[in-house]
């Protein structure tokens, strides 16, 4: 089952798969089933069967749910920030696995029914947008070089698949500090064929990110705003074929909890696919889509004893992002065992600075910017049993990539050009492949896998240079693209009676790896390290018992860097960000009674928060949870809670030692509404 969601156009689901972070149980449909449309797939390939890969399938907006946050769940998934999406500064939420981690760019491939989700410029990921969609289920493979899924993929691949469906469901809910979430989806058919529409919105005065303590009166609460809403329309064409476009468009407004530091991140997002995807016969898919930012944000600095504050930069940072994929599946002996296709991806975006404050107004003024392009085409081929004895799968890529010339330009607001630097084009070929064997006999299955993996570096980390309070990084245009090899082992059980148990080993060599290194006090530069090493194990466990499902998940990350030359201070040290231990355990009803629930704690290890390991950030653990009610058919009441226990979860540490924190508690309460 699991297989199949992963790339299903349509499957079925248990109602009791209902959210550990979800209290409301699905609406009645046919028993036992919910129908989730996954949109843009072709029916999934055998060769999921070889991957380390497991199904979140209980993704519900509203009562202040985060994908962001729902991730945090799984072990092993990191992400740059341990604060989420209504407190983090947008250009810190980068996503990676198995200690692969360093900057905010993510290390993961991550999707939205196909399309490549990170920002065109920055690489991070703008988890709000995804309030505009109404999501069916995420499916997390660990593990690089996937070359279907294209470039990018070095740690794995967090692929979102959205939700199609008749009818409509809203949400409303108020919490603490003056929160409000509202949700919205409504679908139905239309001539020959769907329509959906989903929105969401949230607010909230927002809690005072740092520390109780060392707070001054420059401190205050950070308000944050977020909206969306998209629109899909899915229409049949012919025998097994179909069109689906896409529109959708977000806004963010955050405030980082002092004067002049604000931002704002907008987007609108759309594609167009075609789809022919008959049983036994040829398959093919046909994708393009753009994407559209715009990001704005102010930084402060603050003065000692934190009672004074004053701009020291403004930042505008447009991008766009245009692709195109082609994958072909011919019938082969009744069956489609290979996959071969091709892909576009162009990104283009530049940064707009002003600094150097005098009083208000900025005297300098920075441009810098360029573009990329990535051509690749891949094949695989998948042979064997997929249910009962061994299947294999072997796959490759190779890639033609192109960094335009770049440029930095500063100059002086009522004076002559500083700098004028032009940075010349380059381009070159990557390869990138997987290979895997799986064996199942009953219950249990056991795989291995070997993989290469390359990441470009993003164009923020070529030409976009950022201040964090004292601290100043500099941008490389020299940065080389990251080369990953890797391999895991694994065994998964499935007893068929509630009783699930994965393990996985892994072992992965990240060269030439993008990291911030310190060149001097409160000076850093991205540079290219030797090599990030990484192995450790991945362990999940689910038990039904009665009306109650218990799932426990853990990752031990053994990573350490290799440096030399001028970053030698960093060899033999832990990468920034990531933990040696993290782990969740959650309760969740399962059933369609009118009363449901869940807990879920979670814990995270001691990190590392800059380069030389000087600054630790503890370790934490929460707890969320929550109780609903049906109190008719169609309406259920809910009351839920993060961080129940009010710990202080520190997100970042400053060069002089002021602790950020993460979310405090949070209490919601509201209703849900199906029909």
């Amino acid at each position: 089952m699991m297989r199949f969601l992963a790339g299903a156009a349509t499957l079925l689901l248990p109602v009791a798969a209902m959210a550990q972070d979800d209290v409301s149980p699905a609406q009645p449909r046919l028993k036992d089933q919910i129908v989730v449309t996954a949109g843009g797939l072709l029916r999934p390939a055998d060769s999921d069967r070889v991957a380390s890969r497991n199904l979140i399938a209980d993704v519900t907006a509203g009562f202040g749910n985060r994908i962001e946050n729902r991730l945090r769940d799984e072990a092993g998934i990191v992400q740059f920030r341990r604060s989420d999406g209504r407190s983090a500064h947008p250009t810190s939420q980068g996503i990676t696995l198995r200690g692969l981690g360093g900057n905010a760019s993510a290390r993961a491939l991550v999707m939205l029914d196909g399309v490549p989700q990170a920002d065109p410029f920055g690489g991070w990921v703008a988890w709000s947008a995804y309030d505009a969609i109404n999501l069916g289920g995420i499916v997390v493979a660990r593990g690089g070089g996937s070359g279907a899924d294209g470039p990018g993929a070095l740690a794995g691949t967090i692929a979102l698949y959205s939700e199609m469906t008749g009818g409509g469901k809203a949400s409303l809910a108020y919490g603490s500090r003056n929160g409000w979430d509202a949700s919205a989806s409504v679908g139905g058919n239309i001539s020959g064929g769907q329509v959906a529409v989903d929105g969401r919105y949230s607010r909230g005065d927002g809690f005072i990110p740092v520390a109780e303590g060392q707070r001054g009166s420059a401190d205050r609460a950070a308000a944050y705003e977020q909206g969306g809403v998209g629109l899909r329309l899915r229409f049949d064409a012919g025998d097994d074929s179909r069109v689906e476009a896409s529109l959708r468009g977000f806004s963010d407004r955050r405030d980082r909890g002092t004067d002049f530091t604000a931002s704002k991140f907008d987007g609108v997002d759309a594609s167009l696919r075609v789809v022919h995807d008959p049983v036994g016969g040829t398959q093919w898919l046909a994708l393009g889509y753009v994407q559209l930012r715009e990001f704005e944000s102010g930084f402060a600095s603050v003065g000692a004893g934190r009672n004074s504050v004053a701009p020291v930069l403004f930042q505008r940072v447009p991008a766009t992002g245009l692709g195109a994929r082609f994958e072909l599946r011919p019938a082969i002996g009744g069956d489609n065992p290979l996959r071969v296709g091709a892909d576009w991806r162009r990104t283009v975006g530049r940064t707009e600075e002003g600094f150097f404050f005098s009083g208000l107004a900025p005297t300098r003024n920075r441009i810098a910017g360029g573009s990329s392009d990535t051509v690749g085409a891949f094949a695989e081929w998948t042979a064997g049993d997929a249910t009962d004895g061994f299947l294999w799968t072997v796959s490759g890529r190779v890639d033609r990539w192109w960094l335009g010339e770049g440029y930095r330009v500063e100059r002086n607001i009522a004076g002559p050009v500083i700098t004028d630097a032009r940075f010349a084009a380059r381009q070159g070929w990557e390869g990138s492949g997987r290979a895997g064997i799986g064996w199942t006999s009953g219950a249990l299955s056991l795989r291995a896998a070997g993989y290469r993996g390359w990441r470009l570096p993003t164009l923020n980390e070529l030409y976009r240079p950022f201040r964090v309070g004292a601290d100043v990084t500099s941008a490389n245009e020299m940065l080389n693209p990251e080369r990953l090899w890797g391999g895991d082992i694994g065994a998964d059980w499935d007893g068929g009676d509630g009783t699930k148990l994965s393990v996985t080993l892994f072992a992965n060599r990240l060269t030439n790896a993008i990291a911030n290194v310190t060149l001097a006090p409160n000076l850093n530069q991205r540079q290219n390290l030797d090599a990030i090493d990484s192995k450790g194990v991945e362990v999940s466990a689910e038990q039904r018992i009665g009306p109650i499902t218990a799932r426990a998940t853990y990752s031990f990350t053994d990573a350490t860097m290799a440096a030399s030359g001028g970053a030698a201070n960093l060899d033999d040290r832990r990468p920034a960000q990531i933990a040696r231990h993290a782990g969740s355990f959650a309760l969740r009803s399962n059933g369609d009674g009118p009363v449901g629930g869940f807990a879920t704690l979670r814990y995270v290890g001691k990190q590392n928060e800059d380069d030389l390991g000087l600054l630790r950030l503890d370790d934490a653990l929460t707890l969320d949870a929550g109780l609903s009610w049906r109190i008719a058919d169609a309406i259920r009441v809910e009351a839920r809670g993060e961080n129940l226990f009010d710990e202080l979860v520190a997100a970042a540490i400053s060069s002089s030692g002021v602790v950020e924190r993460a979310t405090p508690r949070t209490l919601w309460i509201g209703a849900r509404l199906d029909f």
